[in-house]
């Protein structure tokens, strides 16, 4: 059986290279011109189909969401009973339909063209494909009415019977991730963008800021200079962060860590308590800026063989510290 399973992939995967070939070549404006209908939509992005294609559709509409369009799945049917209400003037609509002749789809048309709405429309019928070369294919009614149309055609869909949607929506699949990743390349979607749309589950936690996992105010332990070492191992005991900052008023002046206060001890002995912070500290410490990603944080970390970064503004006044200890919970530890 598993020779069944990986002709099943082979099949999908040459369903995926010839619609690669074809984005290259003879689609390839057609595609462009779908990304300069998405980029200057100024409502929102409507995904329809139905069956399979309307799984994928939701799929579609969710990879929009979180790569920074805001898109909606609108199931054709529900449309026809009332759902059509969720069209409005500034809306783009990809409507997803293998043959291009889904009558649910179909009968959404008239509204769509009433509204004005640009539509671009992913189907299987050969002669889709508008910017592409002429073909003998005759379009299907919905690729022939949409303003572009793109073709996941496949040479034959993985199904053993030659009848389950397989490779096709696979192909469909791929093409809006396509269309989406584009789209968000287009408008200059960023790292931060992304962290700001995901703050839950594991990409959001590896995508959070400093800001919110460091000790601020009354939690970040600091000294001035002129601290008698047995109080700067008390204000680090109590705060219990293995590191306490040096500043005058707000403005950072050093570190001193665990580390530098047993090397110390080793060196000086008990002579090392009538020390104060300011000549026993870490001067110039690495530090980053509170919108840094935690990510950023811990490779700092790791390049130094360090537990705590100090952090701070443009004026190098300290806001805060974050621990080694504050990065597990984000995943990346």
């Amino acid at each position: 059986m598993h020779r069944i399973g990986e002709n099943v992939v082979r099949i999908e995967a040459r369903a995926l290279q010839d619609l690669a070939d074809r984005l290259g070549g003879h689609m390839a404006q057609a595609f462009n011109h779908g990304i300069e209908l998405l980029h200057a939509c100024t409502g929102r992005v409507v995904v329809t189909g139905m069956g399979k294609s309307g799984l994928i559709a939701r799929k579609i509409a969710a990879t929009l969401n979180s790569t920074g369009t805001p898109a909606v799945f609108m199931h054709p049917v529900e449309a026809l009973h009332g759902d059509l209400g969720m069209l409005a003037k500034g809306d783009v609509v990809i409507a997803l339909s293998a043959s291009g002749e889904t009558e649910e789809i179909l009968q959404l048309l008239a509204t769509i063209k009433r509204l004005q709405l640009p539509l671009i429309a992913i189907t299987c019928d050969e002669g889709a494909g508008v910017g592409r070369a002429p073909s003998p294919a005759k379009q299907s009614t919905l690729a022939s009415a949409a303003d572009v149309s793109l073709s996941c055609t496949v040479a034959e869909e993985a199904c053993t019977l030659g009848l389950a949607p397989t490779a096709s929506t696979t192909a469909m699949l791929a093409l809006g991730d396509a269309l989406a990743v584009a789209l968000a390349e287009k408008k200059g979607f960023k790292e931060e963008d992304f962290a700001n749309l995901h703050p839950g589950g594991k990409l959001g936690k590896r995508l959070a800021k400093v800001e919110t996992l460091m000790h601020s105010g009354d939690a970040i332990p600091r000294v001035t200079a002129e601290t008698r070492m047995p109080d700067v191992i008390y204000e680090m005991s109590r705060k219990k962060l293995g590191v306490t900052a040096v500043v005058d008023g707000d403005r950072l002046l050093g570190i001193v860590s665990d580390g530098d206060l047993r090397r110390l001890l080793e060196k000086r002995g008990k002579d090392a308590l009538d020390l104060t912070a300011g000549e026993c500290m870490t001067r110039d410490p690495k530090t980053i800026s509170r919108q840094e990603f935690a990510a950023t944080a811990l490779a700092i970390m790791e390049e130094r063989k360090i537990t705590s970064l100090a952090v701070v503004d443009a004026n190098r006044n300290l806001e805060g510290i974050v621990h080694l200890h504050d990065l597990w919970g984000t995943e990346m530890v």
